[in-house]
């Protein structure tokens, strides 16, 4: 079979004339980019302390990247300043954990420039805004406990069979979490309509987003991914009148490892 002008992935008959040469809407594979769509990326945090010393990294837990970590998120920073993806972005965000801060911080310069967004804000950049709804899970009382001391003093937790149950007094639930995710991103896209917003974050909230905004069946009330979302990773999602659509995940500015 060929790729002719019947195929479901043709966007639109630019350039013909005569019968239009689009499948309908409804059966498109692809279909035009909204010039009014809100571009989001999510970018994962470099490699952590709290991810080589085996510590559950919340505001307690966490001590920040480690310096290959700082390596990775400058590898990205570099091949964006090349590219120039999200110059003149109009919106730099991080969760409130100091991992996440360190990346929105050295991804920056990045993000000088103009003509990304639909209202960049030029060549001093976006400020940095921190939200703690960006947050990896809430640990509560698991916080800054090596994974061997949680084991000790709350035993065993698999959220594969209960996705409902806290990690540990005072922490949240998957499900908690995914649906606070959710959310967040929601007030992050109706904040900056038709804009360019860079997240600095963590593999939990972008696992989060695709359980929420795709059609993935019990996004919203157990679905695990289980993922291998790389540090120092861009996950971008467009944003047009409250439909989601992914454009991109785990782009990194080297070789992924081999299998």
């Amino acid at each position: 079979m060929t790729g002719g002008p019947g195929g479901f992935d043709r966007l639109s008959g630019a350039g013909h004339r005569g019968p239009a040469v689009s499948p309908p809407p409804g059966i498109r594979t692809l279909s035009p980019r909204p010039p009014t769509a809100t571009r989001m990326v999510l970018i994962r945090h470099g490699e952590a302390v709290c991810n080589v010393s085996g510590v559950c990294g919340g505001r307690l837990g966490c001590e920040g990247l480690t310096e290959r970590g700082r390596r990775q998120v400058e590898g990205l920073r570099d091949r964006l300043l090349v590219t120039g993806e999200l110059a003149g972005a109009d919106a730099l965000y991080a969760s409130v954990l100091p991992r996440a801060i360190e990346t929105a911080e050295l991804v920056a310069p990045a993000l000088l420039g103009s003509g990304a967004g639909s209202g960049g804000r030029g060549p001093d950049g976006p400020d940095l805004v921190t939200e703690c709804g960006l947050c990896e899970l809430h640990p509560g009382e698991a916080d800054g406990l090596t994974w061997s001391e949680f084991t000790a003093r709350f035993g065993t937790l698999d959220w594969d069979v209960d996705p409902g149950q806290p990690i540990a007094p005072g922490g949240e639930s998957w499900t908690g979490f995914v649906n606070r995710v959710a959310a967040t991103l929601d007030l992050l896209a109706g904040t900056h309509p038709g804009q360019v917003v860079a997240v600095a974050c963590h593999a939990g909230v972008i696992e989060a987003s695709l359980l929420a905004k795709l059609p993935v069946a019990g996004g919203l009330s157990g679905a695990r991914l289980q993922l291998r979302t790389e540090h120092a990773s861009m996950t971008t999602w467009e944003i047009d009148q409250d439909r989601w659509r992914l454009l991109g995940y785990n782009d990194v500015a080297r070789p992924t490892p081999a299998w």
